[in-house]
């Protein structure tokens, strides 16, 4: 066939990685590419401990970008990479199948290797399969009236689609239209040809090899064609065989990013100008200019694959206008968290949440928040609105209200900071200027890994210093944990709580840390911490991760509060235990009021004798926006909840203090995608809720405020933070380099 020996020279467009992804375009815009590999390599799901993996800086030694790059490669190896680097994309959905996120027996028949992908992956792959399927079914509900119906899916590549929707019988009056480069085309009509199930599936009318026709069957057409080169685009779809007077559903899924910006608006313009009752499903990614954002476009930067629509329409509201100014009447769109909460059913979220052990919310949820979905139509009656007739209302968050910004800017050292570069760590002030950090996973000698080493700060003279505590006494474990609380109990006693290792391992239990009496300014990394292993009195209060552990006083006697958190078995906790600090022993305090809801990633902070709880995730992994405050009364401890006006915006993976009367947030995930959090200040004696953003123009790098650690220094009313990021997705891996410093003086004054 003359059509599978041609190569496209044309910069075509570029299928790029998204959810299953690693560092390659993919096999057409329906596989995000990339191996997977890379994520999940923390909680031990892709990758062990210890692989080395790319710098959080720049490797090009270049800025961090402020917007898309241009392509830098040609037109021919572009268009080579699109062609031959997708593979991984396809085995990442078929690994999302065998464990049973989406239903298709198709794609163990297209795809030649098996590998295991990660479960963020796994999650990231069902979302935009959800999407598509949802939008897709609901297309042919809504016109089985119709004689005649036909789907034209743009840059399909390896797809299953059609072999789904022939098999659930959803096709009887419906053909379904697929484009790719011609060579892909090729690739797949010989995949069909050559297995059995494909072939019988689709038939054969023997029109293969005819112009781009690379494969026909009665309602399946496969077409290679360069998606940029409109007007060849067109007669082929014309030659196969395309009416532009009955419903049309066109399907782009991160192609259209790929294009020019003229070229993909012109295809938008056309489809809407062409086709008398048309409707168009898009997916792509957005919010290039915030730090998930921003680690992104260093990732396609590169790739030499410039994401260009995300100058122009960088969010969902650009989006829309662009539809409506090219032709269409309906828009609806919306970002994937929003589509996960409000399109997919209850009972369908629990059944995918309990697939696998799962440990990586931020990601998924800032992954979520980058990825949006719409849907256009023009001539349809009636509309056709598949985002808008759901189960569940949507509810469309307006701006948040910003009531001033707060300047970041590098803290002050003596010289480079190392060992700091790390995530679900902690760092406490042990001293009056002296802050000790474990745990965590970052990076160390060179690897990312957990972390073995502690690291103290000390400030001195207006600089901090940094050095590598020496354990007195290695041989006891300390299992390298993550997501643990640290308490101190005295200037020389420290006491650990919780924590993992994997996602699928119990909780670790407590553990004592001996600390030195005096800590020499000059010389840090001379600091000697004894590990001492504990009794298994407390245990069960102890096996747990992502909870909090607070100080709080009854009746002049000082307990820990351990509050909330997730197990191995369960997935959110709701339940607290009071350990006396003495003994270490669990006591039975009688607690009234309204129980909070059960939650993790919480903040916990002391308060005139007890804790105040703010925000989490909760168990239908939905960020929090409670307050409440545990109150100590006369026989016990009462929970009181803390109105707040504004109302506080759910968030978790925050970090929080008590100063004067003020509880300050800091940072974490919401699902507020056109901002991130920075400092939230609430008033605890009139509930006055006020938002301010962080000015990062100084750093030079993205700054993630999640899964952070932060130390509040009293008398200066300063805030430094330590560590923070994770895995970007398939982006790779970003962790804060350098430990950041907040003057809150004007805000905590002013308030």
């Amino acid at each position: 066939m003359a059509t599978c020996s041609r190569l496209s020279l044309a910069t075509g467009p570029r299928r790029g990685p998204g959810p299953g992804g690693g560092a390659r375009t993919g096999f057409g815009g329906r596989g995000e590419a990339g191996a997977g590999g890379r994520l999940g390599r923390e909680r031990g799901s892709a990758a062990p401990a210890g692989t080395a993996l790319p710098s959080p800086q720049s490797p090009l030694g270049a800025a961090w970008p402020r917007g898309p790059a241009p392509p830098r490669a040609s037109a021919v190896s572009l268009s080579r990479q699109v062609q031959g680097t997708g593979g991984s994309s396809a085995v990442s959905k078929c690994s999302a199948a065998a464990r049973g996120y989406i239903q298709d027996r198709f794609l163990r028949l297209l795809v030649g290797r098996r590998r295991r992908r990660a479960p963020l992956v796994h999650r990231g792959y069902y979302i935009r399969a959800r999407a598509v399927d949802h939008c897709v079914q609901d297309f042919l509900r809504k016109t089985q009236s119709h004689p005649r119906t036909q789907i034209l899916s743009l840059g399909a590549g390896f797809d299953s689609l059609y072999f789904r929707l022939k098999d659930m019988g959803l096709l009887h009056h419906t053909v379904v239209y697929e484009v790719d480069f011609p060579n892909v085309a090729c690739q797949k009509a010989t995949l069909i040809k050559r297995m059995k199930e494909l072939s019988a599936l689709v038939g054969d009318t023997g029109g293969e090899g005819l112009g781009v026709i690379t494969f026909s069957g009665e309602d399946y057409k496969l077409l290679g064609v360069d998606l940029s080169e409109l007007s060849e685009l067109e007669r082929a779809l014309e030659e196969a065989g395309l009416d532009n007077e009955i419903p049309t559903l066109f399907i782009a899924e991160v192609v259209l990013t790929y294009m020019e910006n003229r070229r993909s608006d012109a295809l938008i313009q056309w489809a809407a100008a062409r086709f008398s009752q048309t409707c168009f499903l898009l997916y792509e990614q957005m919010h290039p200019e915030d730090p998930f954002g921003r680690v992104m476009q260093q990732h396609f930067s590169q790739l030499n694959s410039a994401l260009h629509s995300l100058a122009q329409y960088p969010d969902c509201e650009a989006q829309q206008r662009r539809f409506f100014e090219k032709g269409w009447t309906e828009c609806s769109v919306m970002d994937m968290n929003e589509f996960f909460t409000c399109c997919t059913p209850e009972d369908e979220q629990r059944r995918v949440q309990a697939l696998e052990p799962f440990d990586e919310y931020e990601e998924w949820h800032l992954k979520c928040s980058h990825y949006f979905v719409l849907t256009a139509s023009k001539g349809m009656e009636p509309s056709w609105t598949p985002l808008l007739s759901n189960m569940t209302v949507l509810h469309h968050d307006g701006p948040v209200r910003v009531a001033g910004s707060i300047t970041a800017a590098v803290c002050a050292k003596h010289s480079e900071i190392s060992g700091l570069r790390r995530y679900g760590h902690r760092s406490v002030l042990i001293k009056p200027n002296v802050i000790l950090t474990t745990g965590g996973f970052g990076e160390e000698d060179g690897q990312h890994c957990r972390m073995r080493n502690f690291h103290v700060l000390i400030k001195h003279a207006g600089y901090w210093k940094v050095g590598c505590v020496k354990k007195e006494n290695p041989c006891k474990r300390w299992d390298e944990r993550l997501y643990h609380t640290v308490s101190c109990l005295s200037n020389s006693l420290a006491l650990v709580v919780g924590g993992r290792t994997s996602p699928s391992s119990a909780g670790l239990g407590m553990l004592w840390l001996k600390l030195p009496e005096t800590c020499s300014a000059s010389d840090p990394g001379d600091i000697t911490v004894e590990l001492i292993s504990m009794q298994p009195a407390a245990e069960p209060a102890a096996l747990r991760w992502r909870h909090s552990t607070t100080e709080a006083l009854f009746k002049g006697e000082k307990y820990l509060f351990v509050y909330g958190g997730r197990s191995a078995m369960e997935p959110v906790l709701g339940d607290w235990y009071f350990l006396h600090t003495q003994e270490l022993s669990c006591t039975v305090i009688p607690v009234e009021g309204p129980v909070p809801e059960s939650r993790h990633s919480h903040s916990a902070c002391s308060w005139k004798g007890g804790v105040l709880i703010a925000g989490g995730l909760g168990a239908a992994e939905q960020p929090l926006g409670s307050v409440f405050f545990l109150k100590e009364f006369e026989h016990g401890f009462q929970w009181q909840t803390v109105e707040t006006h504004p109302p506080l915006i759910p968030r978790y993976s925050h970090t929080a203090h008590v100063h004067d009367g003020k509880l300050l947030l800091v940072g974490g995930v919401w699902f507020h995608s056109s901002s991130v959090p920075g400092i939230t200040v609430i008033d605890l004696m009139t509930g006055l809720c006020l938002d301010y953003a962080i000015n990062v123009e100084h750093l030079g790098w993205p700054l993630m405020l999640h899964n952070h650690s932060s130390v509040f220094l009293p008398d200066e009313k300063e805030l430094l933070l330590i560590g923070g990021g994770g895995n970007c997705f398939s982006f790779g891996t970003h962790l804060n380099p350098e430990p950041v410093s907040l003057s809150l003086s004007n805000i905590l004054t002013s308030h």
